[in-house]
Order: structure tokens, then sequence, then C-alpha cells
């Protein structure tokens, strides 16, 4: 699958002009290191992203607009891989990634996560070189109103490799799974390890089960990382508290057009605003992470909940 894939990729830039420009534009994305309370996060400075942070996501927008995931709206030139009967792997056009993958399924279908983890974790065996990432419908994901999963190329988000630097306990054993939590607030991070699929399957459906689903909402906000190496899963899951912080809708100096999703909490935010990308500092990503993610108290219940289930 991961030749399959480097083949698409290969026809899509030879054939796409606004893909092959926005991907030769990544040579010349600037990127500057910060450090939030000892975790390594990268700032990328990536103006054709504006097309996702800048997304109107509201019921009214959403309502007006066609849907850029269903077949019949695809550009003539967008190609794409089944997988699964009901997936279609996708070149994204506005990468972060300098391999970058969309992933949505056939039918419009809401983005929800509950019925299609197992999906998700069959995805990152398939594509072993990649991660495979979920933004919630109110956690950073463009097209709330279509289920898809995106991927990007294996090593290019901090969390990656320095996760278990970051330990600070187990909640449980279960199975041939373990469930740890780190120490990186202000981001809440949960993190299934596993070699059994249905073992990670019910780990998750723990956590799913102990976060709070707001009023008027079907799912708890969330976004999950996941990847398969060593015969093993490994899945970030990333507990929420709010879609967008408050400097998104500030004005004058306190503006900064930040939308936290996956590759964000992942230690890579990215900046479509080079004004944002030269004045954001360590104490605005913990600012801005302090206000999505779980507090402290509501982490540690979180935790207990899950303790209590298993």
């Amino acid at each position: 699958m991961n030749q399959t894939i480097h083949n698409l990729l290969t026809e899509q830039l030879s054939s796409w002009e606004m893909a092959r420009n926005n991907y030769a534009g990544l040579s010349g994305v600037q990127v500057k290191e910060l450090n939030v309370n000892g975790i390594p996060y990268k700032i990328q400075f990536n103006p054709a992203r504006i097309v996702s942070s800048g997304a109107k996501v509201d019921a009214k927008s959403i309502q007006e607009r066609k849907c850029f995931l269903c077949p019949a709206n695809l550009p003539p030139v967008q190609k794409g891989i089944p997988f699964d009967k009901h997936y279609t792997i996708l070149v994204n056009p506005f990468p972060i990634f300098p391999r970058h993958l969309t992933i949505p399924e056939i039918e419009h279908i809401d983005q929800r996560i509950a019925t299609r983890f197992g999906d998700m974790l069959d995805l990152a065996q398939a594509l072993s070189e990649y991660t495979i990432f979920y933004n919630g419908p109110k956690c950073g994901a463009s097209a709330p109103d279509h289920a898809h999963f995106q991927a990007g190329n294996k090593g290019f988000m901090p969390i990656e490799k320095d996760w278990k630097g970051q330990i600070a306990g187990k909640i449980a054993d279960y199975k041939n799974a373990t469930l740890w939590y780190l120490d990186d607030a202000p981001r809440t991070t949960l993190v299934i390890e596993s070699s059994d699929k249905k073992a990670a399957e019910e780990l998750f459906n723990f956590i799913y089960r102990a976060l709070p689903v707001k009023t008027g909402e079907d799912e708890p906000m969330m976004n999950v990382l996941t990847l398969f190496e060593a015969d093993k899963w490994i899945v970030f899951v990333f507990p929420r508290a709010k879609h967008r912080p408050v400097c998104y809708t500030a004005e004058g100096d306190a503006n900064l057009l930040s939308s936290p999703a996956s590759v964000d909490l992942g230690g890579v935010f990215i900046t479509p605003v080079e004004k944002d990308f030269l004045k954001i500092t360590a104490e605005d990503i913990a600012q801005i992470l302090s206000e999505v993610c779980l507090s402290a108290s509501d982490f540690q219940r979180i935790k207990q909940h899950i303790k209590e289930q298993i």
C-alpha cells in the first residue's frame, strides 16, 4: 500500500498544478522551535493552510457550501485509491507534511469516531509509513459534515519520538495493551500502546465513555493520532474542552489565527499568517493549550473514571 500511495503522489504532483505548487511551496515554509514547559513544539508558517485554519464550520456555512470531500465535488484531476470498500485515499492539496493524505468516507456521513476507530487502526497498519489522524467535528475538522481521516508521513510531529520520555504514569494494563498518561501540561494526553487490535478498541471505548459530551453535541471533543510500528499500535488521544482559543477572534494585537487540531497537539503548530508566526511565543502556545485542552482537575477525573470502568 505504501508504494501504491507513493505512485499516487507522484502522479498527482505531475498532473495537478495546484497540488504541485503547494507541495513545492513546502520547501520555503518557515519553521521555528519553542519549548513549552519542557515539551518541544515546532511552529510552521504555512499560508496555504488558511483554507483549513480559517474554515467556517458553523451550521449555516456548512449548509451553504458544497461538500469538498464528496466524490461528486472533487476536482476532475484529483484521483484516489479505494480502501476497505468505503474510504478513498486522496492526496491533500494543502499539505502540512511532505506526504499528506486525506481519507474520506465515500458516503456523506457526519464526522464521528465511535464506530470508525477500528478503521483508523486498520489504516495505520496498512499505511505503515504514515501517522493517521482524526479531528473531531469541533476540534479542527474543516469538514465536520463528512467523515474522514488524514495521514502524514511518520516522524514529523515531536510527540511521535518524544512521548515515552513524557510518561507520567500508567492508568491500566488491559489484555495485550497499556494505557498511559503523559506529563505534558497544559496539553492533556492519553496513550494506548497495544499489540492487539481488539484490546486497543476496547481501551479506546473506555476513554470515549469517560469523556463528557457537551449539550447539543453527539460525541466527546477529541483529537486522535494513530501509528503502527514494531507490531504495535500507538494511539494518542487528546481530550478537548474547547474548539478555538480566545485569541482566534480577538481584536488588534491580541489576534492570533490558531485553530488547533491533531497536528498542533502533536507538536507542530500551524500559523497561516506571517505576523502570527513571527510573534507567537511559548507563553502563547501554553495559553492556547490551556484553553482548548482539559484542566488538570478535569483530566484527573477522566483518568479516575477510566480506571473505574476497567
